[in-house]
């Protein structure tokens, strides 16, 4: 079963619980890859890939939006945005922890001979490559200047 005929079964589901807010989330992901699937050079179907970088993209926005609202003292409006990031973070695949993602960086960082902070753009390539999906954009770049700093 694909990611989108997954969700189109979970929308299905929500609808009959009437599970309103679970529902609201299903249907931005849906609308999101239905968008993606009509991109141009698209052949109007959406790979799993494809769908978990959309995924990822939407669980970004979710918890960027939330931080705002906190920082504006607005938890009402925060706590739908987490909610729906947590919602559509269960599509996703499980991501690696802090330990796993500084292995893989460590084994970048000696194949590329990388020794000093100015030499970050030759390790962020491989290991965004190597770890796309599987860890967040913010901890492989936290992890590569800490090991790069010391």
């Amino acid at each position: 079963m694909s990611l989108t005929d997954q969700i189109n079964g979970d929308i299905k589901k929500a609808m009959l619980a009437r599970e309103k807010d679970k529902l609201d989330a299903l249907r931005a992901v849906k609308s999101a890859l239905l968008l993606a699937g009509t991109e141009k050079g698209a052949d109007g179907s959406v790979s799993d890939e494809v769908a978990f970088k959309v995924l990822q993209k939407l669980v970004k926005q979710r918890k960027d939006a939330a931080a705002i609202y906190t920082e504006q003292n607005r938890n009402d409006l925060a706590e739908p945005e987490l909610y729906q990031a947590d919602i559509i973070s269960k599509y996703l695949p499980a991501q690696m922890g802090e330990e796993a993602v500084k292995q893989v960086i460590q084994q970048i960082i000696e194949r590329t001979g990388a020794s000093s902070p100015s030499d970050m753009g030759k390790v962020m390539g491989p290991a965004m490559g190597q770890l796309q999906g599987k860890a967040e954009g913010k901890l492989i770049s936290s992890v590569v200047k800490e090991l790069l700093a010391i």
